[in-house]
């Protein structure tokens, strides 16, 4: 696996009663997405609650990821953090534990300048020496990774390959795209738009709890049948609206996945709230009219 295209769940990070990696609940989620024909994963991502989780969690986290795809997908390990430091040493781990690529966030809370992002994407690239990704998630960031930052980083760092675009400005895809970069849509809602103008495939986390929608956009989209990808994106924001438009993320998003692999995930890890009963009970009746609650699924 060397091609960063398709369909790339971010997968969530299930949890024990206790509030403690639930590890099997994790392998379990996780092959429920390969057998759905998921292309890889992006790990401990916002979906994956990394900044929630100790440094050895999430180097645990990227251990269960590499042994579970055994070469069957490509694992993008999260490894951002506030100082270069940790973010360097995760991305020195993660490579040994032997995962497909790295992404980082850029750092945020004191607003870092051009030059010392690309330092820090320099350091932390380096540190793994895999293909690197960064992380445009302005919402919580702060910082919009435009075309003109991406260049500087994509001149200053050998092993930049993309990012994941979670931005609203969404023209930007094609600028990166014809700048030769693997933009990743952050938007499950907007896939198939995203791959008309140059997305290589699409990273969020409602795919994790129906993947085959948007394995079913990629292929159609890639075969030239737009009605069949249309349908397949109309189907998929259906499941958006469900486990999104109900109760907090990512609590929602674990509880639907659960449910569909028949596993408790838990909730997410405070200060996140918890999903109440009534909630589940919304999320539960919802995939259940979209059909996606059959015993034989």
């Amino acid at each position: 696996m060397t091609e960063f295209r398709g369909v790339y769940p971010a997968i969530v990070t299930p949890m024990t009663e206790e509030g403690s990696l639930n590890e099997e609940a994790l392998r379990q989620v996780l092959e429920f997405n390969i057998q759905r024909g998921v292309h890889g994963f992006w790990v401990a991502g916002g979906t994956g609650e990394s900044v929630l989780l100790t440094e050895e969690e999430n180097n645990r986290i990227s251990e269960i990821c590499a042994d579970q795809g055994q070469g069957r997908v490509n694992n993008i390990m999260h490894v951002g953090a506030n100082t270069t430091v940790q973010a360097a040493r995760q991305a020195e781990y993660a490579a040994r534990a032997g995962v497909q690529a790295i992404c980082a966030v850029p750092p945020f809370f004191y607003g870092a300048s051009d030059e010392a992002i690309v330092e820090y994407y320099r350091v932390v690239g380096a540190a793994a020496d895999l293909p690197l990704f960064a992380y445009n998630l302005p919402g919580a960031t702060g910082i919009d990774i435009s075309p003109t930052l991406m260049q500087k980083i994509k001149d200053g760092v050998p092993q930049a390959a993309g990012l994941k675009h979670s931005s609203t400005l969404f023209a930007n895809i094609g600028v990166f795209a014809e700048m030769g970069l693997s933009c990743f849509i952050g938007m499950s809602g907007l896939m198939l738009p995203g791959l008309t103008i140059g997305a290589c495939g699409m990273i969020d986390g409602p795919p994790c709890v129906a993947p085959e929608f948007w394995v079913k956009i990629f292929d159609a989209f890639n075969k030239g049948d737009v009605e069949g990808a249309r349908e397949a994106q109309r189907r998929a924001n259906a499941v958006i609206e469900v486990v999104v438009g109900i109760g907090s993320f990512p609590s929602s998003i674990k509880y639907a996945a659960g449910l569909r692999v028949g596993i408790d995930c838990g909730s997410a890890r405070p200060p996140l709230s918890p999903l109440t009963d009534d909630e589940r009970l919304q999320i539960h009746n919802g995939l259940d009219r979209l059909g996606l609650l059959k015993q034989d699924d």
